[in-house]
């Protein structure tokens, strides 16, 4: 999709919430949604869960603000494990072409989650490291000019955010290009990237705000953890989806 279409997207999205026809249903309802475990293994060598307990539960929680679980994709790299959630292998080619079917059918917006180990040069996926500037490329051919949400959960992945940061995308990383994030042990359940992540979306507003208080929790529990140096999660957001935000509310959590 040209980048030139934003604005039409931008008219229709306005038009939509003046017509009250966006408060009659989620603003996430057209959205096509990818959530990634990208590894298996904790930072000891051994297995770890916390990945892909992340990776089901920012997908469960995805619905909850609003996205259609049928236009959720999830991957995991031991797929067989969680035979039930009938998930794609993490494999960047079939993240790909998985995508680009998702978003053939889902014009109006674009979100991806990749929780995973990091390196400077990128993320693990499975056997393979993903690039930013490959990511970068997926992104334009999947999700083009689509308001897009992508977040990578990983050591060292503040590395996306030049080659991810399109003025239509807003970038959320764990950490900084030269710091690790923390929390993929053997015996975590999440890493605390991820944990922040689900534990904020219940008093943000939008995904901004969420993008804050995420800095905010990581910071908190790195310094309860007394883990250095701090991972400062990174945060980008491009100048045409910014406005957009807001109209993109998350709704508010029932109370227990």
């Amino acid at each position: 999709m040209p980048r030139r279409t934003l604005p039409v997207l931008v008219l229709i999205g306005l038009l939509q919430l003046l017509a009250g026809g966006a408060f009659a249903d989620s603003p996430f309802r057209n959205w096509g949604a990818t959530v990634i475990a990208g590894d298996w293994k904790g930072s000891g060598g051994g297995p770890t869960e916390a990945f892909d307990n992340a990776r089901r539960d920012i997908s469960a929680e995805l619905v909850r603000l609003g996205f259609e679980s049928g236009k959720i994709l999830q991957y995991s790299v031991r797929p067989e494990r969680y035979g039930k959630e009938r998930l794609a292998k993490s494999d960047i080619r079939a993240i790909f072409e998985g995508m680009n079917q998702l978003m053939a059918q889902n014009p109006e917006g674009c979100l991806v989650y990749l929780t995973t180990h990091g390196t400077p040069q990128g993320a693990v996926v499975d056997q393979s490291i993903l690039p930013p500037g490959i990511l970068a490329a997926i992104l334009d051919r999947t999700c083009g000019a689509r308001p897009t949400v992508a977040v990578i959960s990983a050591c060292f992945s503040g590395v996306f955010v030049p080659d991810l940061g399109a003025a239509n995308r807003m970038v959320l990383t764990a950490a900084r290009p030269d710091r690790t994030s923390f929390g993929c042990g053997e015996s975590n359940r999440y890493p605390f990237f991820d944990e922040c992540f689900l534990q904020s979306t219940s008093s943000a507003q939008d995904f901004a705000a969420l993008a804050n208080q995420v800095r905010t929790c990581v910071a908190a529990r790195e310094i309860r953890e007394g883990v250095r140096p701090p991972s400062e999660p990174q945060v980008f957001i491009g100048p045409q989806i910014r406005p957009l935000l807001p109209l993109y509310a998350f709704p508010a959590r029932s109370p227990p």
